[in-house]
């Protein structure tokens, strides 16, 4: 399982493109963190057009959707980790509200700008604050957060099982986390067209939209040699977490897991 993996090292990828190398997991941790921090970095200008784009939309609604679970309180303190352009954080900062506070982490300066804009041009900069960092080692202090939630970004982590330990620790015991990633759909008949869609549409998709050769490669390359539903679950548990759920979307094309730090 990706989780515990350890990856090899190649010298070069014989599948030909480094987005679908790294997908594959034949890179070193320190060789795929240069590679995604590089690639989101060189697609955030038009990260956004391109999720909506390619998604057909459906991302907002699941990630409205993982917000409602998570539950944030009112005037309370949230983490969205990988936030991104901050959507996650955007939206647990309406949740929080006047008084509250949010916290985006990502490791993409690019990524961060724009997020920090959005919040400005929403009214919600003075709830939500964003910060580079590195989702194995936060610069955030232990047990201070009501809720935390990752959208799509747990599998683009070098170490998926450190930034996991890491969310458990800045969650407040009792705290509540709620990660929306792509999961394994359920029907084989859908999975068939999944990857049909992903592998032939959406790299040329996203090559035409970025301008980044192979990031939309990397894309579904990663998502399919990453943990299924139950495994991540599992992964969870074995993190610490308690009360460990997911719900399926789409038909399981994405999931929330959610998860609550022991009281």
């Amino acid at each position: 399982m990706l989780l515990t993996e350890e990856y090899g090292v190649i010298s070069r990828c014989s599948r030909g493109a480094t987005g679908e190398c790294v997908g594959h997991g034949l890179a070193t941790e320190a060789a795929k963190a240069r590679y995604v921090r590089g690639m989101f970095n060189a697609i955030a200008p038009r990260y956004d057009l391109a999720n909506t784009l390619l998604s057909a939309g459906w991302h907002r609604a699941w990630k409205r959707h993982a917000v409602r679970l998570v539950d944030a309180p009112a005037r309370g303190r949230a983490l969205d980790l990988c936030c991104g352009t901050g959507d996650l954080a955007l939206l647990l900062a309406r949740q929080v509200g006047s008084g509250g506070t949010v916290v985006g982490v990502d490791f993409s300066e690019a990524m961060l700008r724009v997020g920090r804009r959005r919040a400005v041009a929403a009214g919600l900069h003075r709830i939500c604050h964003f910060t580079e960092g590195d989702a194995e080692t936060l610069p955030l202090a232990g047990g201070v957060f009501d809720v935390a939630t990752i959208g799509f970004g747990i599998r683009n982590v070098g170490r998926p099982a450190a930034a996991l330990g890491e969310l458990r620790r800045v969650l407040r015991p009792g705290g509540r986390l709620a990660i929306l990633e792509f999961g394994r759909p359920v029907n084989a008949a859908l999975r068939l067209v999944y990857d049909a869609y992903s592998f032939a549409v959406v790299p040329r998709v996203g090559r035409t939209l970025t301008g980044h050769r192979d990031a939309y490669l990397y894309l579904p390359t990663s998502i399919r040699h990453w943990a299924d539903q139950d495994q991540f679950d599992d992964a969870l548990r074995g993190t610490g977490f308690v009360e460990v759920r997911h719900v399926n979307l789409l038909a399981g094309i994405a999931t929330i897991h959610l998860a609550t730090r022991p009281r």
